[in-house]
């Protein structure tokens, strides 16, 4: 699946998650793997719990953090080509 701007990215179904100091944990109960986020990523996955546009997770992080437009884009494009490939996503 390719993953646009206008995509609509939400967290899997069988997926669970924490929230540590500015950081994330989610295990993926497919395959009992866990995975980490630093806090960009976690600020990310936070915005992910309700399905939300991509462009929109674009626009609150550009607001929220020191960072150009287009290192943010590429940047979100591979965290979450990473979190679907490791089925931790859905995206429509």
């Amino acid at each position: 699946m390719e993953i646009s701007l206008n995509s609509t990215v939400t967290v899997a179904s069988d997926v669970v998650s924490c929230d540590l100091v500015e950081e994330a944990a989610i295990l993926n109960l497919k395959d009992g793997v866990y995975y980490g986020l630093n806090p960009v990523g976690a600020r990310i996955w936070n915005l992910i719990q309700k399905p939300i546009k991509v462009s929109e997770i674009l626009e609150v992080i550009l607001d929220e953090y020191d960072v150009e437009r287009d290192v943010c884009k590429n940047d979100l494009f591979e965290l979450l080509g990473q979190l679907l490939e490791n089925e931790l996503v859905k995206v429509e």
